[in-house]
Formats: structure tokens, sequence, C-alpha cells
């Protein structure tokens, strides 16, 4: 069993010359009601984000633009991802460690959340993390 589930979102493309469209809908990819959408850009390459975790919270993530390192660890497992596809996607359930590393100069990271934000879900020490999920 792997540790980060990853998936594609339907990528629609009527014709070469206009694009393509990348549709997100509630319980079609995207298994929750979504409550909130937010994105992170402009972050520097060498300075990593994350390093936390949520008690209930379930995101999806998905660089819309460049590319970042998702790294998950259930404390069993630890995996990393390559995010460097708008339309590659991975689920983030609760109680999984997640970093960001390696991001792009152009990096747009969105995440879409099944909750508005709640700074008491956040597990923010790891050492708290390996005993909760002990």
């Amino acid at each position: 069993m792997n540790l980060i589930e990853s998936f594609e979102l339907n990528t629609i493309s009527s014709n070469k010359d206009a694009g393509k469209i990348v549709a997100i809908e509630n319980h079609e990819a995207i298994p929750f009601d979504i409550k909130r959408v937010y994105f992170i850009y402009g972050n520097k390459s060498g300075k990593p984000r994350g390093f936390h975790a949520h008690r209930k919270l379930y995101q999806i993530a998905l660089c819309i633009q460049g590319s970042c390192k998702m790294v998950c660890d259930d404390i069993n497992t630890k995996e990393e991802i390559l995010l460097d596809k708008p339309n590659l996607a991975v689920k983030l359930p609760p109680m999984i460690w997640h970093e960001m590393h390696d991001f792009s100069h152009d990096c747009i990271l969105l995440v879409i959340a099944s909750d508005t934000y709640e700074e008491a879900d956040y597990i923010r020490d790891y050492a708290e993390f390996k005993r909760l999920r002990s």
C-alpha cells in the first residue's frame, strides 16, 4: 500500500490551439465537500514549507504551475512525489505529516480543503505527531 495516493484530474482539450481545462468538482475527483481553497506562491526554492499534520482535515494538493516535491510520513513509511503537472494531485488525509520542498521559481501550489482554517487542527510538533500516531 502506498502512503501517497496521487491521481490525475480530468483534462479537457477540445481544440489544440485553445489550451486545456482542468475542472475540479465536489465528489467527482474531490471526495469531500470543498470548504476552503488556497494557494502558495512566491516561495523560494530552498525554503521548505509544511512540517505539520492535521487531526481531522482532508486536503488535495496540486501544482497548477511549476513544481514542488511533497513528502508524506505516517511514522512507519515516508514517501515523496514530484508534483510537476497541473493535473497531478495528491490526497492528504488526516494524521499524515507533510512537507513541501524544492519549489520551482514559478510554483503555484493549490490546496483544496474539507474545512475552514482551524489552528487547533494542526499538529506542528513531530514528537507529538509520533505520540498520537502510536
